[in-house]
């Protein structure tokens, strides 16, 4: 069974940086693409990031981009999101997923986790 258990997020004040984690198990990610996704309140899910299976190349919404940065440990079986600058727009749940193609689009991903809670305050 596949499982996506993402951690690492808080409350934070705005400026300040967070480091996701999300930690595979019954999957080897080494296989896999794998992306970070974010929901706010009200609103659809929407792409954050994605890293290739040898994390040769990543990509980033416009809105991270520049304070984002997406990493993997294959070793580990752990993808890692860092967020710096927080901004409130940036308060959401951030799941984690796995894909079989480097993908920005959520349908293109097979495997999720719970999701974690960021919480920027102004």
């Amino acid at each position: 069974q596949v499982q996506l258990v993402e951690s690492g997020g808080g409350l934070v004040q705005a400026g300040g940086s967070l480091r996701l984690s999300c930690a595979a198990s019954g999957i080897r990610i080494s296989n896999y693409a794998m992306g970070w996704f974010r929901q706010a309140p009200g609103k659809e899910r929407v792409f954050v990031a994605a890293i290739t299976r040898n994390g040769m190349m990543m990509a980033y919404a416009d809105s991270v981009k520049g304070r984002c940065t997406i990493s993997r440990d294959n070793a580990k079986n752990t993808v890692f999101l860092r967020i710096n600058s927080l901004k409130p727009e940036d308060t959401a749940v951030y799941y984690c997923a796995v894909s079989g193609t480097y993908s920005t689009t959520s349908s293109s991903y097979a495997y999720w986790g719970q999701g974690t809670q960021v919480t920027v305050s102004s």
